[in-house]
């Protein structure tokens, strides 16, 4: 508890708090994380996770790339959790600038907040590689097999896959953000998936926060690490800065 009571002692000193968060940030609302005991990198498949996330995979194998996709990123029934409902909380408030996130689950706009940054890009958009028609994620999460235009080309959801770039807005408007903020949190990420972990070394604020389940390599940098569960830290701010 003490640990949470310097993060608050923290919020409420901070003016321009910027939320980085990673898949931690939506596992107790169901969805896995990558590198846990049962994460999606830990799944019995006949290929690596990595090649099957991989643009390679997408043009070279589509059927295996929609085959996971499908089992493990169709996220249009789940809800958000605490985690998501403190940071509406606190741009409430006031005191939160942008929340950059990982995630391409959506939940963090669920939940209700406006100024987001998805890095790592949308389940939610969706276009054909062919003649680039957009499409929601229905279309895709619903289809049978490979989801197919009229056109015939391939509709391929707008999230970065391995070997493709970020998307060049978010991860600019991020790196603004990050340098300009007073506080930044880090949530539910280890910090290790380039290039959107360097953003990090962008902040020259005051208060760096990691909250994680396990250790990241930024640790050592940070003013406060808290290794807990995030729901159970964020149900505590929740309640904290309910009035």
């Amino acid at each position: 508890m003490e640990d949470i009571n310097k993060l608050i002692k923290m919020i409420e000193e901070s003016k321009k708090i910027v939320v980085f968060t990673g898949a931690g940030a939506s596992t107790d609302s169901g969805l896995k994380d990558f590198r846990s005991e049962d994460g999606l990198y830990n799944q019995k498949y006949d290929y690596p996770a990595e090649y099957m996330l991989s643009s390679t995979c997408f043009y070279r194998e589509p059927d295996i790339f929609f085959k996971y996709y499908k089992d493990n990123f169709n996220c249009l029934k789940i809800k958000p959790n605490d985690t998501h409902l403190f940071l509406k909380r606190l741009e409430d408030i006031d005191k939160l600038d942008c929340i950059i996130t990982q995630n391409i689950d959506g939940l963090h706009t669920k939940a209700g907040n406006k100024k987001i940054f998805e890095v790592h890009g949308t389940v939610y958009t969706n276009h054909c590689i062919k003649c680039n028609k957009e499409y929601k994620e229905e279309v895709v999460f619903k289809s049978k097999g490979i989801p197919k235009c009229k056109c015939g080309g391939i509709i391929k959801p707008d999230v970065v896959l391995y070997g493709e770039s970020l998307p060049e807005d978010a991860y600019m408007n991020g790196l603004k953000a990050i340098s300009k903020a007073d506080m930044l949190i880090v949530e539910g990420s280890s910090l290790t998936v380039q290039p959107a972990c360097s953003m990090i070394d962008y902040f020259n604020g005051k208060y760096f926060v990691i909250i994680n389940k396990d250790k990241t390599p930024y640790d050592s940098r940070a003013d406060l690490v808290i290794h807990d569960n995030l729901s159970k830290v964020s149900r505590v701010l929740l309640d904290y800065f309910k009035n």
